[in-house]
């Protein structure tokens, strides 16, 4: 009888064991490599990978692409989102940080998440021009002053259109955006006459420096200190931090303090991660999507404002003020811009003037 007895209790040991882990989890399940197919017209297309399940409590790790050096604005804001992950998920969730485009470049980020080279990418939608039609409406001239209500602008607008098409394959981790751009250059423009035939650098999107009468150049920030030293560029549309952060101000002795367009970031998962994630990881995720947004916003203006006090200060750069004759000139030669980019938007089947309209108003709210 005591043998038998001991056995029992053996036996209801390994079944309360058993039960705990079918509470807790115990097993995960690894994810498959994606299938690209060729379909005979010459069509690609490009099958996410299959879901993954973690179970809840189990440690879960993520490869964290960005483009850029982690010294820039949303460098800094994705290591303080690495940061937070890892304390609302008491350290269930690590982060392995990839910057300055050592894993993905902004040539291949969305298509690398959907490929599981990394589990979440931050790029510019701008980058992959035609791919976020919708998103690229933010890009547009006049909507916002600062990055903090440019941030929390398109994040309120995006998130509410988050089943975008163009967003089908995706969970959004954050949304943000730069401060709007400005002319950083060798010689001093304060007329929009005298931008005409200007070469200046240009991050793509909406051909804002055409519209103003320069000419707009591509090419990658890694390029730009040498383009400018020879001459090859008289300046830069960008963003103020790049001013300190790259040295700009070294040769660029003007600001034509006039806000133009901006550039957004777009930080995702696939769908697939997302949704094979435990439940208070999706939760983590999801409650620190907002605030990332806002850090950015504020971490750019903030960085903008000590590149401009520092390049006034170390660099002798002037802050070229227009009048009010030529504000309106300006404003009237992007009008026509503006207009033509929501009408080819819209040409795609897309609620663009709607879209528009949203980033206004919350332009307007976040002000």
């Amino acid at each position: 009888m005591k043998k038998a007895s001991w056995i029992t209790a053996v036996v209801v040991v390994i079944s309360l064991v058993g039960m705990v882990l079918a509470g807790c989890g115990g097993t995960t399940t690894t994810t498959a490599a994606p299938t690209t197919t060729t379909a005979g017209g010459g069509e690609t297309t490009t099958t996410a990978a299959e879901s993954t399940t973690t179970t809840a409590g189990q440690p879960v790790e993520f490869k964290f692409a960005y483009f850029a050096p982690e010294a820039t604005f949303p460098g800094k804001a994705s290591l303080w989102w690495i940061d937070e992950i890892g304390k609302a998920t008491n350290g269930q969730v690590t982060v392995k940080w990839f910057p300055g485009g050592t894993l993905l470049t902004p040539k291949n980020m969305y298509d690398g998440i959907l490929e599981g080279v990394a589990d979440i990418g931050l790029s510019c939608p701008t980058y992959e021009p035609g791919r976020f039609p919708l998103l690229s409406i933010n890009d547009l001239p006049g909507l916002y002053t600062t990055g903090t209500q440019a941030s929390l602008s398109i994040y309120d607008v995006t998130m509410a259109n988050k089943d975008m098409a163009e967003l089908k394959d995706f969970h959004i981790v954050t949304v943000f955006s730069m401060e709007p751009g400005y002319i950083m250059s060798i010689k001093k423009y304060d007329t929009l006459a005298g931008l005409k035939g200007a070469e200046l650098r240009t991050p793509g999107g909406p051909k804002i420096l055409e519209a103003l009468g320069a000419v707009g150049v591509g090419m990658p920030q890694s390029e730009v200190a040498q383009a400018l030293q020879t001459n090859v560029i008289a300046g830069v549309y960008s963003s103020r931090e790049v001013l300190k952060d790259f040295k700009y101000a070294e040769k660029c002795k003007f600001l034509t303090n006039y806000p133009l367009g901006q550039v957004t970031f777009l930080a995702v998962m696939t769908k697939a991660k997302y949704d094979a994630l435990p439940d208070n990881v999706k939760k983590a995720i999801d409650d620190l999507a907002q605030p990332y947004a806002a850090k950015a916003g504020e971490i750019m203006d903030q960085t903008a404002a000590e590149s401009v006090e520092w390049s006034i200060a170390e660099q002798g750069l002037e802050v070229v003020e227009l009048s009010a004759d030529e504000q309106k000139n300006f404003a009237d030669a992007l009008a026509p811009l503006t207009q033509t980019w929501l009408a080819d938007v819209a040409a795609k089947g897309l609620p663009a003037e709607d879209f528009y309209k949203q980033l206004q108003d919350a332009a307007a709210k976040n002000k």
